[in-house]
């Protein structure tokens, strides 16, 4: 269950970061939205903290934040405000998800190496 919560925040934290991006833009031509713009944000920032909190490691949290994020604010920006997203977007949205995945595996990769002892350092030879 505390797995599902962990993803669940994350997911809210995602969300409520596009709104607040999506009103931002909104809040040009209409300024009431700021308030939706200042909520957004806050409620991103805690939702993100309590996903750290509950252990989801900071490279792996932030990144999927902000890889998935800027994916949905791109795509989303371009049903709403007729943004154009090109072939070189949707490239760079690729490479930004593909290089939140090489982090994570990098980490795993981190942890299931095993910790050097003192007799492994450089000047002992082995």
């Amino acid at each position: 269950m505390e797995s599902v919560t962990r993803w669940l925040l994350l997911t809210g934290a995602i969300l409520s970061e596009v709104t607040a991006s999506l009103s931002l833009k909104g809040a040009l031509h209409h300024p009431a939205l700021y308030a939706l713009v200042a909520a957004g944000y806050v409620v991103s920032f805690v939702c993100l903290s309590l996903v750290l909190r509950r252990g989801i490691p900071l490279a792996l949290a932030y990144g999927i934040w902000g890889a998935v994020g800027v994916a949905l604010t791109a795509v989303l920006s371009s049903a709403i405000f007729g943004e154009r997203l090109t072939a070189l977007s949707g490239v760079g949205i690729a490479l930004i998800i593909a290089g939140v995945l090489t982090v994570e595996l990098g980490s795993r990769a981190a942890h299931a190496a095993p910790a050097p002892t003192a007799g492994d350092s450089p000047e002992s030879g082995s």
